[in-house]
């Protein structure tokens, strides 16, 4: 059976807030129908510069992600997320949020400033139902080492992989996983952008099952 046909027995619309290729290649993954649309505006640099605390940022702009698309798809199931990088306090400076550098000189900075060092990746998704008015959210947070590396290596790796839209300048999908001298957290999908295992669950709140949606009406869709 085509994953098209097996795509369309999705019992509710579901509505990607997000033009990320890597959120709509994870989401993917599942086989449920969907539709990946920007945000409208969400505001993350001036998010970014409160002063509450990063998980709290973090939860904050995935709702404000998945809600501000409430009125142009008020029946859909609507799924927003964000990641931030916390780089560690330093010389009596305080922990410093680093969204995406935008820039190559700026993901050499961000890189430079996690080398050899731990920090941590806060990645949130959220669920917003236009119907009830309903919104849920969750927090995955990684601790991740990066390798002690030179400024001429992070300087080839940016100019490599572009990692401009990426919180903490790596794509770990790719060769940034190159840098990592030690991950840990408990899911995976998380680090590349959105928690798969978290926003099933979070699905689950709102009697959208993932593994019936999937399937089609009594695994109808499950080929023998």
């Amino acid at each position: 059976m085509s994953d098209d046909r097996r795509r369309r027995t999705s019992p509710r619309r579901l509505v990607l807030a997000s033009t990320s290729p890597y959120r709509r290649a994870l989401l993917e993954r599942l086989g449920l129908a969907f539709d990946a649309v920007s945000p409208d505006g969400v505001d993350e640099q001036a998010a970014l510069r409160s002063d509450a605390p990063p998980e709290a940022i973090a939860r904050q702009l995935a709702r404000a992600k998945a809600e501000s698309l409430a009125q142009r798809f008020p029946d859909a199931l609507l799924i927003g997320a964000d990641q931030i990088a916390v780089a560690p306090s330093s010389g009596g400076q305080p922990e410093r949020l680093l969204g995406k550098p935008g820039t190559v000189e700026h993901a050499i900075e961000q890189l430079a400033e996690l080398s050899g060092r731990t920090h941590r990746l806060l990645t949130a998704v959220a669920v917003h139902d236009p119907t009830s008015g309903r919104s849920l959210d969750a927090l995955d947070v990684h601790e991740i080492t990066l390798r002690a590396l030179s400024r001429e290596t992070l300087r080839r790796y940016v100019l490599h992989d572009m990692p401009l839209d990426c919180a903490g300048a790596y794509r770990i999908e790719r060769l940034g996983v190159a840098l990592m001298e030690r991950i840990r957290g408990d899911d995976f999908t998380a680090v590349i952008g959105l928690p798969l295992t978290r926003l099933v669950h979070l699905l689950a709140e709102f009697g959208f099952e993932v593994i019936e949606a999937a399937t089609g009406p009594s695994g109808a869709n499950r080929e023998p």
